[in-house]
């Protein structure tokens, strides 16, 4: 039987200007569908797991389209909400060799932003589940987004679910009256799984030193949050916007794991490889060990580079085939 995910949060729509055209030169945008919970979820359900999304969409045609890109994508969506009229867009330009990308979010008001715990019956939600996965950007969207990720988490702990967090935010985007600092910590307290990084694990929980290691940091945010059973990092070397490298490191209370550096020189598509990773952290925790699921989350996070948008649809077999050494992207036939 398939393991199932759960994940939460805003999904939105994606304007870029064909290929990599400046926005001063385009004529036209292109239109896609992401958000860092559920592109997570869609990468889990190509790897073969049954996952669902929940949101809120705009009561309109636009809010249909969305549904219909999770549906397209293997996601469950009977727990959807529609209300009110705006769907949250960012704008991307796309960066190539020394020019980085560009990204202008339009969120404020959106119908997601608008959402209150009332609205979603989490006991219902993940009845059936196996795993729960918020990221740092919900909670910081509104207080009412923030207290159903509070809810969900919660209900996930009273149900046995594991539940992970992703839990990098970014101070401009708190502009509702609370701060990271206030909000997160209450969130990772009832986590199993968490990635972020050594400067996330600093400023959100007022840990450790500048000088302090990921593996003495991740130590000190488990003391302090025993709950907590792995702590987890990406680290991305950027040689170029078109060249990086990826490697994935965890602590599980007792080893300190980093996955083979996996180089990436002809990068298509930024946008969701931290989800991507993610997802293949999700997958490899549940079906591997430790060693190997961090090798199988760095190679999904290195495959998400090569595919348009922002969701990572490459299959069990692509990442496998990656995290067992094989990378002459020859024909398969």
């Amino acid at each position: 039987m398939p393991k199932k995910l759960i994940t939460f949060g805003e999904v939105m729509m994606r304007l870029s200007p064909p290929g990599y055209e400046k926005f001063s030169q385009a004529s036209s945008l292109e239109l896609v569908y992401g958000g860092g919970e559920a592109n997570v979820a869609i990468s889990c359900a190509y790897l073969g797991m049954k996952a669902a999304h929940v949101t809120r969409f705009p009561d309109n045609t636009l809010g249909k389209a969305a549904t219909q890109f999770l549906r397209r994508h293997w996601l469950s969506t009977e727990h959807v909400v529609y209300g009110d009229s705006m769907m949250g867009k960012y704008f991307l330009e796309k960066g190539a060799v020394h020019r980085p990308s560009e990204v202008i979010y339009e969120r404020e008001g959106s119908a997601f932003s608008m959402i209150e715990p009332s609205m979603i019956n989490w006991e219902d939600v993940l009845k059936d589940a196996d795993w729960f996965h918020w990221t740092g950007i919900t909670p910081a969207i509104s207080d009412g987004a923030a207290q159903c990720c509070l809810d969900a988490i919660k209900t996930a702990n009273k149900l046995g679910i594991t539940v992970s967090g992703d839990i990098n935010s970014r101070d401009n985007m708190w502009k509702y009256g609370k701060t990271m600092q206030e909000v997160i910590p209450d969130l990772v307290e009832h986590s199993d799984v968490v990635i972020t990084s050594s400067r996330g694990i600093r400023e959100m929980f007022d840990i450790g030193k500048i000088e302090d290691s990921f593996k003495s940091l991740a130590k000190q945010l488990i003391e302090v949050y025993p709950k907590i059973k792995k702590v987890v990092k990406k680290t991305r070397r950027t040689l170029s916007a078109s060249h990086h490298q990826i490697q994935g490191k965890i602590y599980n209370g007792k080893e300190y794991i980093k996955s083979d550096m996996l180089n990436i020189t002809h990068i298509i598509d930024r946008v969701g490889t931290g989800d991507a990773f993610a997802a293949g952290l999700i997958y490899g925790l549940l079906h591997y060990k430790d060693e190997e699921a961090i090798e199988f989350a760095s190679a999904a996070c290195a495959l998400k580079h090569t595919i348009p948008g922002d969701v990572n649809m490459v299959s069990l077999e692509n990442v496998e085939s990656l995290m067992q050494g094989d990378t002459s992207g020859a024909i398969k036939r």
